[in-house]
């Protein structure tokens, strides 16, 4: 009698260690469909600034080898999504650098420091995608690729469509980015930031 409870129990554990194990699966798949993915493409430091207000100017270069050529001091050259980018922090309607101009982007909220950072993301993620509440050390500008866009802060929640873009907050706003559509969100990011401080911090946004 004993040996058959033992079995019995063997039994009953077995059956729900491999319903376990069929679920554990399927909830970490679910997990990774709804990631919101960040890659970094581009990014370069630097001592001073521009002086006045800046924008973001993108341009498009038939390859990569004339975006570099054409990059000056404030340029970030990367190609992403199957195109060839120019990024230049400057002045409101700078002359384009021989690209076909995409956008400009701006005015950069400001921000002092010993040391800056420019850094091109490339991000998004399927429908539901977002990313933890969190904050950075300056500004970042979105252009939506494909998709729509959502930002929460404590102002908060703006929306982008393909094509448009969105200005940065300033430094230390607590975010949350995410996609607000029924399709994938694709968007290149643009940060200008403090470069002697942690890129990005866990933040509380109610």
């Amino acid at each position: 009698m004993k040996t058959r409870i033992r079995n019995a129990c063997c039994a009953v554990i077995l059956a729900l260690s491999v319903c376990a194990m069929g679920m554990l699966p399927a909830s970490s798949m679910a997990a990774e469909e709804k990631k919101f993915v960040i890659k970094p493409v581009a990014e370069k430091r630097l001592t001073q600034l521009p002086a006045g207000p800046l924008y973001w100017l993108l341009e498009n270069f038939p390859t990569l080898a004339q975006a570099q050529a054409a990059a000056g001091g404030t340029s970030l050259a990367a190609e992403v999504a199957g195109k060839v980018w120019l990024f230049t922090l400057g002045p409101k309607d700078s002359p384009t650098r021989g690209g076909s101009k995409v956008i400009q982007i701006g005015p950069v909220p400001s921000i002092t420091a010993p040391e800056y950072l420019l850094r091109i993301n490339h991000a998004g993620g399927p429908p539901g995608a977002k990313t933890r509440a969190h904050s950075h050390p300056g500004s970042e500008a979105f252009y939506v690729l494909a998709g729509r866009l959502g930002q929460k802060t404590l102002h908060g929640i703006s929306y982008a469509e393909a094509g448009q873009s969105m200005n940065g907050h300033g430094a230390g706003m607590p975010m949350v980015v995410f996609n607000s559509g029924t399709t994938d969100l694709d968007q290149l990011v643009m940060f200008v930031a403090d470069a002697t401080k942690p890129f990005s911090t866990p933040a509380k946004l109610e």
